[in-house]
Order: C-alpha cells, then structure tokens, then sequence
C-alpha cells in the first residue's frame, strides 16, 4: 500500500524540481526527501526522477503517477478535516417526552435555537401525560422529559428546574377587566368560569391558591370544565367565560383575542422541569442537550436576577 505521506513529499518535488526547496517546504532535511523518493521508487519499482546536471526531471513514469498521487493526497486530507469536523460537530437523536403543554409551547423555541448551534442533531418529541412521560424516562424510551414534578419520578432520572410558569387569568380581548391589570380576589364571584376539569392536579392547585386568598372555587361560576389548559383558554377566546392559564399559552396561543389579569394576593406559578435518562451512558447529543439547557437556564435566572 502507497505511503500518503511519500506521495505528499513526491508532489512537492514534482513541483519544485529540486530536493533542498522541497526540503524547505516540508520543513524536513534533503536527506530525509530523497530517502522519501527512493522508498517510493523502490515499493513502485520505477525511477520517478531523473537528474540533468542540477536540474531535476519528471519520468514518464513520474508524470503517469503525478495526477494519482494528486487525487490520493486531496483524499486523505479530505478525509482527515472531514474527521476533525466530526469530533466538533454533535450527531445523534434525541427523544423527548413531555407535557402536551410545556411541549406544545417551551419546547419549540428551545429545540430551535438548539438546532441553530447542533444542526445535524435529529429530535423526536411525543406528547404525553406527565406520569407516562417519567415511565419512558425511566424505562429508557426517552432520553429526556419535560413535565411537572409529581412526586413518583423514576430514580435512574435526574431533574432540572427548567422554567416557572407565571399563570394569569385569561379574559377575552374586549373584556370589561381586560384594561385593568388587576382585580381584587372578590371580583371573581362576578364573572362565568372555564376551568380544568375537577380533581386534575392544575385545579387543585388553583384551589388551594384561591382559598389562601380568600376565595372558596366552590363559590366560583363554573360553566365549563377542559381538560388541558390550551382548552380553557381557546374556550375563553369564544366567550364561554374567563380562567386561568400559563402565561406562554396567553401570549402565543392567541395573545391578539386575550388579555391577561393579576389578582391581588393571588400569586401562582407551575414549575416545568427537564429530567433526563441517568441509567444509560449518554451519548453526544444526550450531553450537548443537557448542557445547553443548563446554560439557557442559567443565562434566563441571570437575567431576572
């Protein structure tokens, strides 16, 4: 097999004809080129140089290899830079599983920006219930998890506070609150209410906040139940009432035909959290994915701070 290198050094001869320029070029001794040609003459078992007084001369035999060695020095290198790419660029495919909210809504503009840095990273997101998101974390079907914490995560995960979801109550764009900016908690005994459906982890937690600000959800006029918060504030967007959802739904999911209400004392935040697969090695894209999230989430803390 042809020596790269010896064919390498055998060019720059070609092209300067003379054995102390090519030395000069390689950054090697004269002696160290005209052994480099004579090992190739030798394995090839033709001269590929002959000497005219101080002048060097291609061979026939010189000039027939000259444009293959030209094609099989381009190759090496080629191969060589496309390998140290390699060892830059990140490749792989992630599964993510999540909320159909946070996946609806946190992970789009993440997994953009991530792809700006990682392009040839392939993602595949599936949408699910929070405790069948942290089974397929846990059984290795996913390699991350977007969700709410509900206290039976799987051991062989790790977890990371990934955003505080602010929750605002939702009006309708033309609603007599929708200039106001704020309410008192009493108010809401006025209004007809969209809410999630009894018993879901996000109603209890907007009971448990109503009554710390002095409001029973019992009191409250409910005239519809959802079952996702996209839902309630679609259904509030037609008029069938006001109710309370996370702020990125409010400002992406139909921010020109909603507004957004504080009440007082009624402070109310769902915390999101990206949890990933600690059982298996990860790989690449596994690692560039948790560290850029990471960094997001330091740069956004860094920022409110």
């Amino acid at each position: 097999m042809l020596n790269v290198h010896q064919l390498h050094v055998f060019l720059v001869a070609a092209e300067t004809l003379n054995f102390t320029q090519t030395a000069k070029r390689l950054h090697l001794t004269q002696s160290s080129v005209s052994q480099h040609v004579k090992s190739l003459e030798g394995q090839l078992g033709v001269a590929l140089f002959e000497r005219q007084g101080r002048t060097l001369l291609l061979t026939p035999e010189g000039d027939v290899l000259l444009p293959m060695a030209r094609q099989i020095v381009a190759g090496s290198m080629q191969a060589e830079e496309t390998m140290r790419l390699l060892k830059r660029e990140v490749h792989g495919r992630l599964v993510l599983a999540c909320d159909a909210a946070p996946g609806k809504f946190l992970l789009p503009p993440l997994l953009a920006e991530f792809r700006r840095h990682y392009p040839l990273v392939r993602v595949a997101c599936r949408n699910l219930p929070g405790e069948q998101a942290a089974a397929w974390l846990a059984d290795g079907r996913a390699d991350f998890a977007l969700t709410q914490l509900t206290g039976r995560e799987p051991r062989s995960a790790e977890f990371l506070l990934y955003r505080r979801e602010p929750l605002m109550l939702a009006v309708p764009a033309g609603h007599r609150w929708a200039g106001r900016g704020e309410i008192l908690p009493a108010d809401l005994l006025e209004e007809c209410f969209v809410l999630n459906e009894a018993g879901s982890r996000a109603y209890e937690e907007l009971r448990q906040a109503l009554q710390a600000a002095g409001v029973e959800i019992e009191r409250l006029e409910v005239v519809l139940e959802m079952g996702s918060a996209e839902g309630v504030a679609l259904a509030v967007e037609q008029g069938l009432g006001v109710g309370f959802v996370p702020q990125t739904i409010l400002e992406r999911l139909c921010p020109a035909r909603l507004a957004g209400v504080a009440v007082r004392g009624l402070n109310m935040t769902e915390e999101v959290f990206l949890g990933r697969q600690t059982s298996l090695p990860a790989g690449g894209a596994q690692a560039a994915f948790w560290e850029f999230v990471r960094a997001d989430v330091s740069a956004r803390w860094q920022s409110d701070n």
